[in-house]
C-alpha cells in the first residue's frame, strides 16, 4: 500500500462551492481506476472544525505503484495542475490498514507527526500499527491507515468517519466523494 496526498491551500475568501462543483463533476472518473484502493476527495473550510485555511486535499491509498504513476503522469493529475498549478505530492509507504464497521464516510482525520529521533524504530511503527487497530475499532470508523515517509521521517495516520470528528487529534476534513475501486484488495493489518 502507498499513501499519497496533495494540498491546494486556497485564499481565505475562496468560494469552496467551486471545489464542491468540481468534485461533483469529475469525482466519478476514478471510481474504477486500476491500482487505486481508495481516493477520498477532501476539503476543509477556514473557521470550521478548527481549520485555519480553505483547502482541497485529496488522500489516496494505492494498491499498486503502476496505478499511482498512471494517475500522476496522466490526464487526471494534469487536469488539476492545469487548473490550480502543480502541487507538491506527499507520498508515504504503508505500515498498516484496517477496515471499520462504519457506513458512508462524511469526515476524515489526518494526523502527521515526526518519527521520534530517540527510541527504536520498530517500537514506533508497532505503535502506529496499534493506533490503526484502535481507530478502526471505534464506533463510526470506516477505515484507518498508517504510513511513513522515510525521507522526512514523518508518520501519517488517516481515518474515515461516518460522524463529525471535531474533537479528533489531527486535521479534520469533510468528505466530498469516495472512489474505492480496489478497497477490498487493500492488504489488512501490518504491511511487513
Amino acid at each position: 500500500m502507498h499513501a499519497m496526498q496533495y494540498e491546494l491551500t486556497l485564499p481565505a475568501d475562496y468560494d469552496m462551492g467551486v471545489i464542491r462543483d468540481r468534485v461533483a463533476r469529475v469525482g466519478h472518473l476514478l471510481d474504477d481506476w486500476e491500482g487505486l484502493g481508495v481516493k477520498v476527495y477532501l476539503a476543509r473550510e477556514r473557521g470550521l472544525r478548527g481549520s485555519p485555511v480553505n483547502q482541497y486535499a485529496p488522500f489516496y491509498l494505492w494498491n499498486t505503484v503502476e496505478g499511482m504513476n498512471s494517475f500522476l503522469w496522466g490526464r487526471g493529475f494534469q487536469g488539476l495542475s492545469d487548473d490550480f498549478g502543480r502541487p507538491s505530492v506527499c507520498q508515504w509507504t504503508g505500515l498498516a490498514y484496517e477496515e471499520g464497521a462504519g457506513g458512508d464516510p462524511r469526515f476524515a482525520v489526518r494526523r502527521r507527526r515526526p518519527v521520534p529521533d530517540a527510541g527504536l524504530l520498530a517500537e514506533t511503527v508497532e505503535d502506529a500499527v496499534e493506533e490503526v487497530r484502535r481507530l478502526a475499532s471505534q464506533d463510526g470508523a470506516l477505515l484507518a491507515a498508517a504510513a511513513v515517509d522515510t525521507s522526512r521521517w514523518e508518520l501519517v495516520h488517516f481515518s474515515l468517519w461516518e460522524h463529525d470528528t471535531t474533537r479528533a487529534d489531527g486535521d479534520v476534513f469533510e468528505v466530498l466523494h469516495l472512489s474505492a475501486p480496489g478497497r477490498e484488495r487493500l492488504l489488512r493489518g501490518r504491511q511487513w
